[in-house]
């Protein structure tokens, strides 16, 4: 595909597909059991709550509490899907997620929202910008950060037919709306958005529709850019991603994450091993939030458009 077929057709938050897809599973699946810390409908659970109130849990703010009893519902036979703001989801319980969790491999779904600096006015304490790092960190863990409404409900449902915990991460804001209504979401498998020659764009989130509009201005200036969608980042798709860099030779990573322990690190750590490339990051450097809104924050910390166009100009004066 070029890129200027990439279009919007919407804009609806990423949470959005997380309710509705939950919904749906819920509709496919008896095992599937919802729980929350007291933000049910900041995470849209409450049509899954109305249609199946026997498989919800109001947990109240007591997240620890929460995954233990996720854990003991996987051991029973049950798909747990928890529900919490990101840094909720994993800061404030990260001892329970590694030991209850994790270590025993349990299959419990980590559905986490609100997270990046997206989360706007509520500030630095809730805009965690370290979960993905802290969640790749756990073995046997896998790590998903769908772009849009569509990929998000996707990815909710498909999880379910992955026996093990996964992380799922969306966020609070309306955002374009581009992936397809009906697709069919792959663990593990990166997303191929435009063909390029100059450069490789990998990007995860939020941050997947940045870059097209960056790719978008890019080709207008004769720069070919080839956009990856690398919704899982662990497992990570290397055959992709290797596969375009050695087209390429050079390589750009947004995400709204901190650069340390995100996607970027996971691509560097691959590509420093088969195949030493030039690469920048676009991420927040070394740096909590703060309260603002969404737009004026990607821009502050260095999220924006602006940034992935000078990230990508910096990276091809040094691929010459």
């Amino acid at each position: 595909m070029k890129i200027n077929d990439i279009t919007s057709t919407s804009n609806r938050a990423t949470r959005e597909g997380f309710g509705q897809g939950l919904l749906e599973l819920g509709r496919q699946n008896p095992k599937v059991v919802g729980l929350t810390a007291d933000l049910m409908e900041s995470l849209q659970m409450q049509h899954f709550q109305k249609e199946f109130p026997e498989r919800f849990f109001q947990i109240g703010i007591a997240e620890a509490n929460m995954m233990g009893i996720a854990a003991g519902l996987a051991t029973g036979g049950k798909i747990p899907y928890t529900g919490t703001f990101a840094n909720f989801s994993t800061g404030r319980v990260y001892d329970q997620i590694r030991q209850s969790i994790a270590y025993s491999h349990k299959n419990v779904k980590i559905c986490a929202s609100h997270a990046g600096v997206t989360l706007g006015e509520d500030g630095a304490t809730h805009q965690i910008l370290e979960d993905i790092g802290l969640m790749r960190m756990l073995p046997g863990m896998v790590v998903i950060n769908p772009c849009d409404y569509n990929q998000t409900k996707a990815a909710t449902i498909a999880i379910a037919e992955h026996h093990g915990p996964v992380y799922l991460r969306f966020g609070r804001p309306a955002w374009p709306v581009f992936t397809p209504e009906d697709q069919k979401f792959r663990i593990g498998k990166a997303l191929h958005l435009a063909s390029g020659k100059d450069v490789s764009i990998f990007a995860t989130g939020h941050l997947v529709w940045t870059c097209i509009e960056a790719a978008k201005e890019l080709a207008a200036q004769g720069v070919s850019c080839e956009v990856i969608n690398i919704h899982t980042i662990k497992p990570l798709d290397e055959e992709a991603i290797l596969d375009s860099v050695s087209k390429t030779r050079a390589v750009v990573v947004a995400e709204e994450h901190q650069r340390a322990g995100g996607l970027g690190d996971a691509i560097a750590n691959l590509l420093a091993h088969k195949l030493p490339t030039p690469m920048e990051y676009v991420g927040v450097n070394d740096s909590f939030g703060e309260s603002g809104k969404p737009a004026e924050l990607l821009d502050k910390y260095g999220l924006g458009k602006k940034d992935v166009l000078w990230a990508v100009k910096d990276v091809l004066d040094r691929k010459k």
